[in-house]
């Protein structure tokens, strides 16, 4: 969607022209291309103009944090909804905040977020969907600046949670995590059998291991950089976690 799209700073909204007929007509049709939404959404202000690709078409940026809120809303509605969707999210990424517990914020995004997509949606799957997922499920710009592709030195962190001056006093921790993908066909084995598998059985597996141990080492050359920029007040946590054919996480 649209939507999804904006928040894809790799890959920026691009369309070759602005729509410019937004007429009754046309704002009541049931169906209209991205081109059309995506030039709505710049005139309402929500999106701004970016470079031109490659190709010369015009790409849309988000304009700035307060407008990306609203986008990372729009999904928590479209995923979670409902009351005890929500409450279980609020909980699973509290703890994790906290104290850095991943298991039930995992467990939490296979059941409710990763359920969402089904085999046709696998051949689009990549470490993108799973970063924009995790966004969801922990964004909190109350007490953390959040960011995807973190610019850090001469890398890119996928996601960090950094507190807000404000709210150091309070039992927060600051967060940067690094997400890998895997298809099932990269595992040797079908779908169905890794189902089964324990959490800990997953972990074992070599892609897994060797994806792990990469996302690893390019946190460790991260930490070191935020630990020089941010100093003593800094309480990082690293994580790595890899996605499984959108439906197991690893970590």
């Amino acid at each position: 969607t649209v939507v999804n799209q904006a928040l894809n700073i790799e890959q920026p909204l691009t369309v070759p022209a602005l729509a410019d007929d937004f007429g009754i007509d046309a704002l009541l049709k049931s169906e209209q291309g991205p081109g059309f939404l995506t030039s709505l959404l710049y005139y309402f202000g929500v999106l701004t103009l970016g470079d031109r690709d490659p190709f010369g078409e015009r790409q849309f940026t988000i304009p700035n944090l307060v407008v990306r809120k609203l986008y990372v809303e729009r999904m928590r509605e479209a995923l979670l909804p409902g009351f005890f969707p929500l409450r279980e999210r609020d909980e699973a990424a509290k703890l994790f905040h906290g104290t850095g517990e991943l298991g039930p914020l995992c467990d939490f995004i296979e059941a409710r977020l990763l359920k969402v997509f089904d085999n046709r949606d696998l051949r689009w799957s990549n470490e993108l969907v799973v970063k924009t997922l995790f966004l969801v499920a922990l964004f909190n710009d109350a007490a953390y600046i959040m960011d995807s592709e973190t610019s850090i030195d001469r890398g890119y962190g996928d996601l960090s949670l950094i507190i807000r001056p404000d709210m150091r006093k309070y039992q927060l921790l600051d967060h940067l995590l690094e997400f890998k993908h895997l298809r099932w066909e990269e595992l040797g084995a079908k779908n169905a059998e890794m189902r089964e598998l324990s959490r800990e059985e997953l972990r074992q597996l070599p892609p897994v291991t060797r994806k792990l141990s990469e996302a690893e080492t390019q946190l460790a050359e991260y930490r070191e950089t935020m630990e020089r920029v941010y100093g003593e007040k800094l309480r990082l946590q690293t994580h790595a976690v890899v996605c499984i054919g959108l439906e197991r996480l690893a970590w």
